[in-house]
């Protein structure tokens, strides 16, 4: 059973563009409407033909829309909710796919009319890749979908955008929007930060070093520099939309860092050797629950 008939779609890149593709592909009755304000996008999109619409306003891909999903960085959201609320039909389900929740409901929810439904969600999915080429139809599957419905949401539209992340592939959670920004700010948010720094650091070192930053780098590095290669406009607004639960983590993890700063000064072997077992605990786990593998390259090429 098709969760909506009509979906919009605002913002093409990655995470949007590869919705298309799986809605596309496991839910072919469904209509799909984009926008996008690059025109390059808009271009490519079209070349592509990844939605059966490409409309050129927000308001007019909403219109007549039964779920209008916000793929676009975070800061955009509260222009986009004030610019289609007056187009969202009754009934209307209003979602996205940003990294941080509780902002988006305090950005989207005062702008929305009161026939309409915000559904905030977050597929726990992407690459360092962005751009609707970057997008492909499987990207979410087997992945975590988190929804964080603001009291007094209609069950019903939970249950529509909840069938609708199962149709592409995702296991959907349900969860306080705060705790979800706790969560992710130390399993997303604070990674992307660190790599963010050290790449950075190596920067500053390039011209030191002669070029060996590069030109040896180890697994360890070109790992970061995976990470730090991602949109550098979406990841912006994360840090500030979501700083209260970045901070928190930041200072936690500044405390643990300099334990193993003692650690090390002191030549406290022990005190290393376990940290370092439970960290590889960790991934082992990660492997073992499918949400990764253990291949060379993590399993990210396809």
């Amino acid at each position: 059973m098709m969760p909506f008939r009509r979906i919009a779609i605002l913002g093409l890149g990655l995470i949007g563009s590869s919705l298309a593709r799986a809605v596309r592909a496991r839910l072919p009755d469904v209509a799909l409407v984009g926008f996008d304000r690059d025109p390059a996008v808009v271009t490519r999109v079209a070349e592509l033909g990844l939605v059966d619409i490409l409309s050129p306003s927000a308001a007019a891909a909403a219109r007549g829309a039964e779920l209008v999903v916000l793929a676009t960085p975070l800061g955009t959201f509260a222009e986009l909710a004030q610019a289609i609320a007056p187009a969202l039909e009754p009934d209307a389900v209003v979602s996205d796919v940003g990294s941080a929740k509780q902002a988006v409901i305090e950005a989207v929810a005062p702008c929305l009319p009161a026939h309409a439904h915000l559904v905030p969600a977050h597929p726990v999915a992407g690459t360092e890749q962005s751009g609707p080429d970057a997008g492909f139809e499987d990207l979410f599957q087997g992945r975590w979908a988190i929804l964080t419905p603001p009291p007094g949401t209609p069950p019903m539209a939970v249950e529509r955008v909840r069938r609708l992340w199962e149709a592409v592939g995702a296991t959907v959670e349900v969860m306080d929007a705060r705790h979800h920004d706790l969560v992710l700010a130390i399993t997303s948010h604070l990674p992307h930060l660190i790599a963010y720094s050290i790449v950075g650091t190596a920067s500053d070192l390039e011209s030191v070093t002669k070029a060996e930053v590069i030109k040896y780098s180890a697994g360890g590095f070109r790992d970061f520099t995976r990470i730090a290669a991602s949109d550098p406009t979406m990841w912006r607004d994360v840090f500030l939309m979501n700083r209260e639960a970045v901070l928190e983590m930041l200072a936690r993890f500044s405390e643990d860092l300099a334990a193993l700063q003692r650690a090390i000064r002191w030549g406290d072997g022990e005190t290393l050797f376990r940290r370092f077992a439970a960290s590889r605990a960790i991934r082992r786990a990660i492997v073992e629950a499918g949400q990764d593998t253990a291949a060379p390259d993590f399993g990210r090429r396809r």
